[in-house]
């Protein structure tokens, strides 16, 4: 309400933009975000869009920047638990741990301390103390069973805590109770639970797929072959004609006016022999 109602305007789709695109194309959001904010900076809600757009693209510095900015301008305490998740994404676990303690906490609301528990658990496990975070994790929240939007990940969490100590078979438990509150698909608890079991999925359209390449190949190698049979019988072919048509001894041109000349002198020499008789029987 604080501009003008064309750049109002403006802003406001490149809001949506960024709300549209953040968790299928986060950098396009980003850059989306980042126009917002060039066309509207001292807008409260620019900055806690511009902040999550490069929280999502892993750009912690700027969206802790944008976060804090946010804060300042409207004085809430909800974005709380992503800030120190942000100190957690720049390699300084330690800090988001120390604003897990902080009086802020106690102003969020129940899924804004849940968000900060797992923030902390985080945290501990980035520092190398997962006993730690499984107790960090472990909350009246966690032991409910009404399901909240935070439950599934909660119970995720913790299964994976317990499964980095070692309690396999209580990690598969929390795994089965995340994946029956997770009602929008936001954890990979049922892919989990089969990793624990033993259990392969195989694509199906990949395996379609590799069938149809292994039938196209084989079909290949067959008319390969069909064709080079056909090209040797061509070739086989070929060479009977050619014996058939070529005589085995090629007899040389000259002998046949030899053998006339031989002929002619043989009767040349039985007629002078006839007349001789003749003559002496005269």
């Amino acid at each position: 309400m604080s501009l003008p109602k064309g750049l109002a305007e403006e802003v406001a789709r490149n809001l949506v933009m960024v709300a549209n695109l953040l968790d299928e194309e986060p950098e396009e959001a980003y850059a989306y975000s980042r126009i917002a904010l060039r066309l509207a900076s001292r807008v409260a809600a620019v900055r806690e869009a511009a902040g999550f757009a490069a929280y999502a693209t892993a750009r912690y510095t700027e969206a802790l920047a944008e976060f804090r900015a946010a804060r300042r301008m409207t004085g809430s305490v909800e974005l709380w638990p992503v800030m120190a998740d942000c100190e957690r994404g720049m390699g300084r676990p330690e800090r988001a741990l120390a604003m897990a303690g902080e009086p802020e906490v106690n102003k969020l609301d129940k899924a804004g301390q849940v968000e900060m528990r797992l923030v902390a658990a985080g945290a501990r496990k980035d520092m190398g103390q997962a006993e730690a975070a499984v107790v960090t994790l472990q909350s009246p929240e966690l032991a409910s069973n009404s399901v909240q939007p935070w439950t599934a990940r909660l119970r995720y969490a913790y299964a994976d805590a317990l499964l980095e100590v070692g309690r396999k078979d209580e990690a598969r438990e929390w795994f089965a109770k995340a994946l029956e509150s997770d009602q929008g698909g936001m954890t990979n608890a049922s892919d989990r639970l089969a990793e624990l079991d033993g259990v392969e999925f195989t694509d199906a359209m990949t395996t379609e797929a590799d069938t149809e390449a292994e039938v196209e190949a084989k079909a290949e190698t067959v008319a390969a072959g069909e064709e080079a049979a056909e090209e040797k019988a061509d070739e086989t072919a070929e060479a009977v004609v050619e014996a058939v048509e070529t005589p085995a001894v090629e007899v040389p041109q000259f002998v046949e006016p030899v053998v006339a000349e031989k002929a002619a002198d043989e009767s040349t020499e039985e007629k002078a022999s006839e007349e001789k008789s003749s003559e002496d029987k005269s």
